[in-house]
């Protein structure tokens, strides 16, 4: 089909929800590594990543050749039936988590993983607390997903809007803000949920000091402390963990985009003495942990492994930094650069999806959020002579140069 008979038919068939956000989208075809191709033959160096999930690249070899062996071997049976592949990729999370951290729970997303994290926590809690033992701590600006509870703990109106009433028990800090987390924790409080490094919240980054005092509080109340690393885990900030980086270990960690290469698979992954809370039964998926994403998910992590990527997401990282800096310095629209390694974004005076739409026109993909941030989410192949064609090509957009005092 021709992108205007794509087009014309996901406009009579699909909600008006799944449309694009661009009004002149491209309709994409193929891919290969770091570049997409449209239905037009138009080619894309992507630092938009499906949004943080094609991390090792599009089509990459390795992780085709698995998915080939694996269809034609078995591609689902449930996990009624337990398989290889789940239990080989349960072990392999295991062994790069701390110690501590040592049981996983297989979902089909993100938002999913934070649904499971949630219930965990609450039976968690009421084991140790009763049933008043059931309240949650969010941060305002944070992003966790769409479904009503990971709703809940999203501290945005714009997507909170006309999904009330949420879950009640729910109170929002600001992030870093140590006085307002200390006020609002107390023995009723069963979870502080954070994402470490918002993503869709504009790449901003918790202190250390607020996670510190967030495990302190944890502690001290019996509460599980719960990292949503869902788009700046698994190696995105050059550790495999966001975590490591920070030097502060939560109870439960909610995984998912990049770890099945682009299938849908998510996990939430917690200390023994919290994943004991659940009994057989209480919680539950007919997609999650099946042999297909769960292969792929091993080679994921032996990709990771076995090319050093994240010595590469740091070096490559760190040149994107750089430039981005620069931006700043030489242009008045650029205002503040934040964010590590490959989770990076850089926030404008000016709106950032018209940016994001002539960056298409030039053949590079960017991705908008909160308005004026562009974000950068390349797959962790990137290299600095990719870095430098996306740097000239937000330079023709971004107006007029800052003055140089004489």
């Amino acid at each position: 089909m021709t992108k205007d008979e794509i087009l014309k038919k996901q406009k009579q068939y699909l909600f008006p929800s799944v449309s694009t956000y661009y009004s002149d989208p491209l309709v994409t075809d193929h891919a290969s590594m770091q570049h997409l191709w449209d239905v037009d033959g138009n080619k894309y160096l992507d630092f938009f990543g499906g949004i943080v999930t094609i991390s090792v690249g599009h089509a990459n070899p390795r992780v085709t050749s698995k998915i080939k062996a694996q269809v034609d071997k078995l591609q689902h049976a449930s996990m009624v039936f337990p398989n290889e592949a789940v239990v080989a990729l349960a072990e392999k999370i295991a062994q790069i988590t701390p110690g501590e951290i040592s049981q996983s729970f297989f979902s089909n997303s993100g938002t999913e993983a934070i649904e499971g994290s949630i219930k965990l926590a609450r039976l968690a809690g009421h084991r140790v607390g009763g049933a008043a033992k059931s309240r949650l701590i969010a941060l305002e600006g944070s992003y966790h997903g769409r479904t009503f509870g990971a709703l809940s703990l999203t501290g945005q109106d714009k997507h909170r809007k006309g999904f009330e009433p949420l879950l009640e028990d729910v109170t929002f800090v600001p992030r870093n803000d140590v006085e307002a987390l200390r006020a609002a924790v107390n023995d009723n409080t069963c979870a502080i949920v954070l994402e470490p490094i918002f993503g869709e919240g504009g790449i901003f980054e918790c202190s250390v000091e607020f996670l510190q005092e967030c495990r302190a509080l944890a502690d001290r109340h019996k509460a599980a402390l719960v990292f949503d690393e869902i788009q700046c885990g698994l190696g995105r900030t050059g550790t495999i963990f966001a975590f490591r980086a920070f030097g502060v270990t939560p109870d439960i960690v909610a995984i998912a985009k990049p770890i099945a290469a682009g299938l849908p698979l998510g996990a939430f992954l917690a200390k023994e003495e919290f994943a004991s809370a659940i009994s057989p039964g209480q919680h539950g998926t007919t997609f999650g942990g099946g042999p297909l994403a769960c292969r792929v998910a091993l080679e994921y992590l032996a990709i990771v492994e076995e090319e050093n990527l994240l010595a590469n997401v740091n070096k490559v990282g760190g040149y994107l930094t750089q430039q981005l800096q620069q931006l700043v310095e030489d242009y008045a629209a650029a205002k503040e650069v934040r964010g590590r390694g490959l989770i990076q974004g850089i926030e404008l005076e000016i709106p950032s999806r018209p940016i994001v739409e002539q960056g298409i026109a030039q053949g590079v993909l960017f991705n908008s959020t909160h308005d004026t941030v562009v974000r950068f989410l390349p797959p962790f192949l990137l290299q600095e002579q990719h870095v430098d064609k996306g740097i000239r090509v937000l330079r023709k957009f971004l107006g007029r140069k800052r003055r140089r005092a004489a």
